[in-house]
């Protein structure tokens, strides 16, 4: 079942990446496959590294570079169509989101970590793949600036967790973690539509110049 959901949310980021890099950054066929792959593979290989899992599962199991690949391929070829449904990015990313946070979560848990610890990399594995994609096409990741993106993951993995080690898992098998990623998932679009943002600082905090900036 972990593998399944990880396949699922590793093909949802794809396509997210993939029209991200249409809309954002009018790249090319590599570049879209590329940054589809990136945003699809690189929290996931952030994880791995962070557990020791080496080599990362996307170079173990060819699926995740032919799911990821593909994702970014079906863009390529029908990005006319996709890059008009301008609300597919948000539901994909969501998608993808509560999906990689259970199973960053799980999979810490598997590998002997601590609930603490297994939240913080379910976390990690669903905002890192989007935060490198930002990055290369030189935007703010939607980690730092967009409203209810790290929270819901937050939730997500911890609802995960909770469900693992109070047995719940063990009895309802797949239900529990579809569970888990649907309360990210609801909470995500939530915040989205209702335009909810994480708590900010009051006021304008910075005036002026940066510290050592005397010009």
């Amino acid at each position: 079942m972990l593998l399944v959901l990880d396949l699922v949310g590793t093909f949802a980021f794809a396509l997210n990446g993939a029209l991200t890099a249409v809309r954002v950054a009018h790249v090319d066929i590599v570049g879209v496959i590329t940054l589809g792959a990136i945003t699809a593979l690189g929290g996931g290989i952030l994880r791995d590294i962070l557990l020791d899992a080496l080599p990362p599962a996307t170079f173990v199991d060819w699926r995740y570079l032919a799911v990821a690949a593909s994702g970014g391929v079906i863009v390529f070829l029908f990005s006319r169509p996709l890059t008009r449904v301008t609300s597919s990015i948000d539901v994909l990313d969501a998608a993808g989101l509560s999906l990689f946070a259970v199973t960053g979560a799980s999979k810490a848990l598997e590998l002997g970590l601590g609930p603490v610890q297994a939240i913080i990399l379910g976390t990690v594995t669903a905002v890192g793949g989007g935060t490198v994609r930002d990055v290369l096409i030189r935007e703010v990741p939607s980690v730092l600036s967009s409203g209810l993106y790290a929270i819901p993951a937050l939730i997500g993995a911890a609802l995960a967790v909770g469900a693992t080690s109070a047995g719940v898992d063990q009895v309802l098998g797949a239900p529990a973690a579809l569970g888990a990623a649907g309360a990210c998932f609801v909470i995500r679009l939530l915040g989205l539509h209702l335009g909810l943002d994480a708590p900010k600082p009051p006021g304008d905090v910075w005036t002026g110049s940066p510290p050592g900036n005397n010009g």
